[in-house]
């Protein structure tokens, strides 16, 4: 290669460069609002931006996330308005965690050779180190307590890619508006389809770099299924055997379940539950208030369900349903882990789910990120998600670049509980 064209390709790169930043640090030239709470802003404005949005991004559940949200969590949020009109919203959560509850890879399990692994324990150890030390501000695009949905809405009508760069925008105001109260660490968007091109490729352009996520598992739910006993009779001879021993056994042992109507007079009983169950858990973010469940109850009215199992009169399980259009959420769950030995609770609260989500009309039941082998067993399948990470400061990139939003696991199962056609 001549020396003339060597420096003619160094300019084009250099001018290529040159133009992502001026793209990356352009505004886009839309007007923004920003609040710290979401009756601060227009409720009129906002619910025509989140028109078509999840359940996560309406305001009755907005504000019961500001009053009762976990106690590292304070919610903000973003309006951009183009000629009057919102045409997108934000929903984010400031998070400050302890470096120590990032979790880190397993070197043991890890594949490679012994080398790798003792190299890769030798790095681990020095993460873990420096880890501890850090108090981290992370800004998210999203709901920390929430699966499977974006915390970015944008108004009927209009086409999402344009609008990312509107939301990279609004979190970057959101950033600089929070000076005075604290630094911002990194800035992450959660969740993303693994196959929505569109918003990775608009993000990638403003430093936002995919991380892969746990999947969550979703159970389609077919309109042939007007009761539980329908989709009992959709499994094959094995599967539904295994469900009805389930049952019996619950059962037998003097389990009984039933709906909780009342969930304010049973606060103290689920949030012990609750408590069981995170404990156990190897990364806790954000632990519920035991106000948090009554008071979402009270907000969404039929749109949330709880069912419990019951030992005589004393609740020893209960599991939580929400109704997001035409999705149902398996959401949080509770387990005296001592009952566990009478009887599979777990399974049977999983169960409930299905019921519920058949009952509700839905056409898809959303059972999150753990657990991922009884619940292929049901017939849920892993839907690939995606953390957009965009960090600022290179050491500490190197520091939690791992950082997911869901407890480490092995990949799915393939289980094939229904009849074949």
């Amino acid at each position: 290669m001549s020396f003339a064209r060597l420096i003619n390709n160094l300019a084009d790169k250099a001018a290529r460069a040159r133009e992502r930043h001026e793209e990356k640090h352009r505004s886009t030239g839309l007007d923004f609002a920003l609040a710290d709470g979401i009756d601060y802003l227009n409720s009129a404005a906002w619910d025509h931006a989140t028109r078509n949005a999840s359940l996560f991004m309406s305001r009755p559940y907005l504000r019961v996330m500001e009053a009762h949200g976990p106690e590292n969590v304070r919610p903000r949020y973003a309006l951009a308005f183009c000629k009057q009109e919102a045409v997108a919203a934000v929903a984010a959560q400031y998070v400050t965690i302890q470096g120590g509850q990032l979790p880190l890879p397993d070197a043991e399990s890890s594949k490679g050779s012994a080398l790798k692994k003792a190299l890769l324990r030798v790095t681990v150890k020095a993460r873990s180190r420096a880890l501890d030390k850090l108090d981290l501000r992370l800004l998210i695009c999203g709901d920390l307590l929430a699966w499977g949905c974006p915390g970015a809405a944008f108004a009927p009508g209009k086409a999402p890619e344009p609008l990312w760069p509107a939301v990279s925008e609004a979190l970057y105001r959101i950033a600089r508006a929070q000076k005075l109260a604290g630094r911002t660490d990194f800035m992450y968007i959660k969740d993303i389809a693994a196959h929505d091109r569109a918003a990775l490729r608009a993000l990638a352009k403003f430093d936002y770099e995919p991380i892969e996520s746990d999947p969550d598992m979703v159970l389609p739910i077919e309109p042939a299924w007007k009761t539980f006993e329908d989709y009992l009779q959709s499994l094959n001879h094995k599967y539904r055997k295994n469900a009805k021993a389930i049952f019996r056994q619950v059962q037998h042992a003097g389990f009984r379940v039933e709906p909780l109507a009342d969930v304010a007079a049973h606060a103290a009983r689920l949030d012990a539950l609750y408590r069981q169950v995170q404990e156990r858990a190897s990364t806790r973010y954000a632990v519920l208030r035991p106000s948090f469940l009554p008071a979402l109850a009270a907000a969404l009215r039929e749109q949330f369900r709880c069912t419990v199992i019951r030992k005589g009169e004393n609740i020893v399980a209960f599991v939580t349903t929400l109704r997001d259009g035409a999705a149902c959420i398996g959401y949080y769950l509770g387990l005296d882990y001592g009952a566990m030995a009478d009887g599979p609770l777990y399974l049977r609260l999983l169960f409930a789910t299905v019921a519920d989500a058949i009952e509700l009309g839905c056409t898809r039941l959303s059972l999150g990120r753990t657990a991922l082998e009884p619940k292929a067993r049901l017939g849920a399948r892993p839907v690939p998600m995606h953390v957009l990470a965009r960090h600022r400061h290179p050491v500490l990139n190197a520091l939690v670049r791992g950082l997911q939003f869901a407890v480490p696991h092995d990949e799915a199962p393939e289980r094939h509980p229904f009849k074949e056609d």
